[in-house]
């Protein structure tokens, strides 16, 4: 970005110092008809010029802010696929811890109806944690995706969105 300002700065006092000596040229009556036609002809150049850099600062801009912008949401999308994966681990954690105690509690010979229930719950919080950190991994992937596909010629950006799974449902 600075590059660009910095050329566009030096363009225009290029621009500004042809502008003054073109003005002495113009200003002291002595150029013939073609001096004069080559002084609007570069007038013209320079403004297209000018207006050029115009253009692609401003498209600089607009590209930088997408940017911004994507990489926000893919930080979003990042963040709670973590969080989805940290709810996963700690629901395996106590899956093990009841499936462990069950299993002390059958070796012992001892049967346990709340062992068994909080063994199942446990199994069903995981399953669950599972179930987001999947949905979470492939919302990040098809973010990740989607520019891809539509920068790809005959990219249907819309046929991604469709496929994009729903939350926890």
């Amino acid at each position: 970005m600075s590059d660009i300002i910095e050329l566009q700065r030096r363009i225009m006092a290029a621009m500004d110092r042809v502008a003054s000596g073109l003005g002495e040229l113009s200003g002291s009556g002595g150029g013939d008809a073609a001096t004069q036609q080559a002084l609007e002809d570069e007038k013209i150049v320079n403004a297209q010029l000018t207006e050029r850099i115009r253009m692609l600062s401003q498209r600089h801009e607009n590209d930088m802010t997408k940017l911004r912008e994507t990489t926000e949401s893919t930080q979003a999308q990042l963040a709670k696929l973590d969080a989805d994966l940290q709810k996963l681990r700690k629901a395996n954690a106590q899956l093990s811890q009841s499936n462990q105690a069950l299993r002390d509690a059958n070796a012992a010979g001892v049967a346990e109806p709340h062992l068994i229930n909080k063994a199942m719950m446990a199994e069903l919080e995981a399953l669950r944690a599972a179930r987001a950190a999947d949905i979470s991994e492939a919302n990040t992937i098809i973010a990740a995706m989607t520019p891809l596909l539509q920068d790809a010629p005959g990219g249907e950006p819309a046929a991604a969105a469709q496929a994009k799974p729903e939350g926890d449902a």
